[in-house]
C-alpha cells in the first residue's frame, strides 16, 4: 500500500521534497487524496497517517541530531578552507598549466604506476632511502645507490639522475642501474611529486622545479662527473629542468615525445624548445616498436637533435623503457645508454 500511495502522489500531487519532514506532509496529503477515492483505500491510507503520527517524535529528534551535525561539518568545512588555503598559499607552482584535464592525466599515470615497495630494493647492500625538501615544503622520496668497488664503499667519481617514465615508481626501476653504481658513481632515482613515497599535488610544472631543484643540490655537492637518463616524461623534465646547461655533463634522452603543447600545455614545456644549441653531449633513443611514444612522436626532436650535434640510435627491436618483449633487449637498452655516459 505504502508504495501504492506513493505512486498515486508522484501522479497527482507532484510536489517536491527535499528533506525528511516534507516526505511525510506528502504521506499526509496522500492519504487524504486515497480517501476521495475510495473506502478501501481510506483504511489503508488512515494507516500512512497514524504511521506519520507515531513518528512525529523520532523525526524531532532526528532533526535536532541533524542540526548538531551540521554545525560540526561547517566547523570541520572552515577548518579545512583555511588548511587549503595555507597549503594553496604555500605551493602556488602546483598550478596545472596544460588546463583543467592535467590533474586527471596525472592521476591516471600515477594510478598505473602502483604502490611503492620496498621490498624491491631490498636485496641491494648499497641502497640508501632518501629524501628532499622543495622550496613550497614538500618532501620528495628516493633512493641512492652508493657507488662501490667489489663490494666496498668508495668515494664517487660522479652522479647519475634517473628520471623514470611517467608511470613508474622509483623502486621499480632502480636495479638496472647497479652497474652504474659498481662503476663508482652515486645513482639518484626520486618518485615524481605526488607519486610513490613523494608528497605533494602531481603537476608538471611543480615536477619540473622540483628537478631543478635537485639538480642543484646534486651539482652543490661538487661531483666530478655529472651524468643524466631521462626515461619518456622524464626526458620531457630533464631537457627542461637543466635549461641548456648541459656543457659538462652526459645526458640520454630515451623514447622522448617532441611536443606536449599538442595537448594544450605551453611551448615551453616542449622538449624541441628545450634542446641546448650545442647537444653533443646528449644520446637519443628510438625504439621503431614502441607503441606508447610511437617514433612519429620524437622524430621532430631527434632530428632536430641531430643537426645540433647529438647522438642517436634508432632500434628496430627496442619497445618503451621498461617495456622491452625481453630481458635481452632490456639489457642491450641499458648497456648503450652505460656506454654513452661511462665513455
Amino acid at each position: 500500500m505504502i508504495v501504492m500511495a506513493s505512486s498515486l502522489a508522484h501522479i497527482f500531487y507532484p510536489l517536491r521534497f527535499n528533506a525528511e519532514m516534507d516526505f511525510w506532509r506528502v504521506i499526509v496529503s496522500t492519504a487524504s487524496f486515497c480517501a476521495r477515492i475510495s473506502k478501501k483505500i481510506y483504511d489503508n491510507c488512515s494507516a500512512l497517517t497514524r504511521y506519520y503520527d507515531r513518528h512525529q517524535t523520532l523525526m524531532a529528534l532526528l532533526k535536532s541530531i541533524r542540526m548538531q551535525r551540521t554545525r560540526g561539518w561547517f566547523v570541520l568545512l572552515l577548518l579545512m578552507f583555511f588548511a587549503g588555503s595555507a597549503w594553496a598559499m604555500g605551493s602556488k607552482q602546483e598550478k596545472a598549466v596544460c588546463g583543467i584535464k592535467e590533474p586527471f592525466v596525472f592521476w591516471r599515470w600515477s594510478s598505473m604506476a602502483g604502490e611503492p615497495d620496498s621490498s624491491r630494493v631490498s636485496g641491494f647492500s648499497n641502497v640508501e632511502s632518501i629524501s628532499i625538501a622543495t622550496t613550497d615544503g614538500r618532501t620528495l622520496q628516493g633512493y641512492r645507490l652508493n657507488a662501490m668497488l667489489s663490494g666496498r664503499a668508495l668515494t664517487a667519481n660522479g652522479y647519475l639522475l634517473v628520471a623514470q617514465g611517467n608511470a613508474m615508481l622509483a623502486d621499480q626501476v632502480l636495479g638496472s642501474f647497479i652497474e652504474f653504481s659498481q662503476s663508482g658513481f652515486d645513482v639518484y632515482i626520486f618518485d615524481y611529486r605526488g607519486y610513490g613515497r613523494s608528497q605533494g599535488k602531481r603537476r608538471l610544472k611543480a615536477i619540473v622545479n622540483d628537478y631543478q631543484e635537485i639538480i642543484d643540490h646534486l651539482d652543490s655537492q661538487l661531483y666530478p662527473t655529472r651524468l643524466f637518463y631521462g626515461m619518456s616524461f622524464g626526458g620531457i623534465v630533464l631537457l627542461d629542468a637543466l635549461d641548456g646547461r648541459v656543457e659538462d655533463r652526459r645526458v640520454v634522452i630515451d623514447s622522448t615525445p617532441s611536443r606536449l603543447s599538442d595537448y594544450g600545455c605551453p611551448r615551453v614545456y616542449d622538449p624541441v624548445e628545450n634542446l641546448p644549441k650545442d647537444s653533443s653531449n646528449l644520446y637519443f633513443v628510438t625504439g621503431l616498436k614502441d607503441s606508447v611514444v610511437k617514433p612519429a612522436m620524437s622524430r621532430e626532436l631527434v632530428e632536430l637533435a641531430k643537426k645540433r650535434g647529438a647522438f642517436v640510435m634508432v632500434d628496430p627491436e627496442m619497445a618503451h623503457p621498461f617495456m622491452d618483449r625481453n630481458v635481452l633487449i632490456h639489457n642491450r637498452r641499458i648497456n648503450t645508454v652505460k656506454s654513452f655516459l661511462l665513455r
